[in-house]
């Protein structure tokens, strides 16, 4: 047979003719499958991808890598454990702070919400938080300034300059009995996470502040936050920060204080992934069954093929041919538009609510005000080849079939 003899069939029956349309919709369908079905699997794992980055980045954001809690819920004295944190040639920051809960109250409404007492020295380390003040400044002018998400501040009708007041459970007797204790603060600042939890509930003070309104002994604090030099090694830093600390300290790291967040994203990913796989694999039968189709119609023309010298892997390779360019060029089309369609997945997002009119991604039940994406080269091309993979797994019986075919029973039935 003359060189290129398989990929000249194959071409050709690929293109169909008019008595052949049923197999071309077929494999048509085939392809259109294989497409949506790597454009699809694509988007949702950078999807999920981009909410794991968003809510680590914000989330540590926020809080510390490691955090350091007295057992019995005591008042914690800071400086001596600072110090002794401070040895540690891992940890790059420790300071302490102040975490409690409470109510605030404008003339617009009133919130609960998560206050975090933090010198203003360490708030100004923390650029995930000062990068992201919208309106006002985030430093502490006075013992009076705090600074609020813009959820918040919206749902109170505050700017800053406005004014709030803060109430706790804990009381102060009055002649009438307990009373909330409540003060007035002065909104400096307000910042906006992304991330709804903060946006909408967490309130920073000055930590001296904290201290007198929630009545903490002089020097104390709730916690001590640290930040180590290596993100993922800082559950390996624990057994060595414990050895400095007194034994009724103990410290919880960043992986077990989020745990539901991120087991919650792990676990709709790997279902994802498998109901989306599904409908490569739904597309990969379609493939099995044009070149069943394809096969019996052909059978003539394969034995015309055998009969003048076709080897049997000749055949095996046409239908593997026209297997696997069905398969590839889903597969090549579905990762194009699978990355286009991830990497502009917020403006297509507003694009759709605007036409429809609806909320697509609401930001109360997501945790996140946008919708994140972030493309990974390697999980890309992995699903790209494991879709081509699946169809020449699909191809090979009817291709084998085909092979095996006898010319002489063939063509007897002429």
């Amino acid at each position: 047979m003359r060189k290129g003899f398989e990929w000249y069939v194959a071409g050709r029956y690929l293109r169909a003719r008019s008595q052949e349309k049923l197999v071309s919709i077929i494999a048509i369908l085939s392809f259109l499958g294989i497409m949506l079905g790597v454009a699809t699997l694509i988007i949702v794992t950078a999807v999920m991808n981009g909410f794991h980055k968003e809510l680590l980045g914000q989330i540590l954001g926020i809080n510390g890598h490691l955090r350091v809690y007295h057992s019995q819920q005591q008042p914690l004295y800071y400086q001596p454990v600072v110090d002794r944190l401070k040895e540690h040639l891992n940890v790059t920051l420790a300071h302490p702070i102040i975490e409690k809960q409470g109510m605030v109250t404008s003339a617009h409404g009133a919130a609960a919400v998560i206050v975090h007492g933090i010198a203003s020295a360490h708030l100004q380390k923390r650029e995930m938080i000062t990068s992201k003040v919208k309106w006002g400044t985030s430093i502490f002018n006075d013992d009076q300034h705090i600074l609020i998400g813009k959820r918040l501040a919206e749902k109170l009708g505050v700017l800053p300059g406005g004014k709030l007041t803060l109430m706790i459970p804990q009381g102060t007797a009055t002649p009438f009995g307990m009373a909330p204790r409540a003060k007035t603060f002065k909104v400096g600042g307000v910042f906006e996470m992304g991330m709804v939890d903060y946006d909408n509930a967490y309130v920073f003070m000055p930590l001296e502040v904290a201290q007198v309104f929630f009545r903490l002994p002089e020097g104390t604090c709730t916690n001590v936050e640290i930040f180590t030099d290596n993100l993922s090694k800082a559950s390996d830093r624990v057994p060595g920060l414990m050895a400095k600390l007194p034994p009724e300290l103990g410290i919880l790291d960043w992986q077990k204080a989020n745990t539901g967040y991120f087991e919650a994203i792990k676990v709709e990913r790997n279902v994802m992934f498998i109901i989306l796989t599904l409908i490569i694999v739904v597309a990969v039968f379609n493939v099995i069954s044009s070149l069943i189709m394809l096969v019996k119609d052909k059978s003539q023309e394969i034995a015309i093929f055998k009969t003048i010298g076709a080897a049997r892997t000749s055949i095996l390779k046409i239908f593997l041919l026209i297997g696997g360019s069905i398969g590839l060029a889903g597969t090549i089309l579905g990762g194009i538009l699978g990355c286009i369609f991830a990497a502009n997945i917020e403006s297509i997002r507003k694009g759709l609510e605007k036409i429809t009119h609806t909320n697509l991604f609401q930001a109360e039940i997501y945790f996140l005000s946008k919708l994140p994406a972030e493309l990974n080269i390697y999980e890309v091309m992995s699903i790209m080849l494991m879709a081509m993979v699946l169809t020449l797994l699909a191809a090979f019986y009817p291709a084998w079939r085909a092979s095996r075919l006898d010319p002489v029973d063939t063509l007897r039935q002429i």
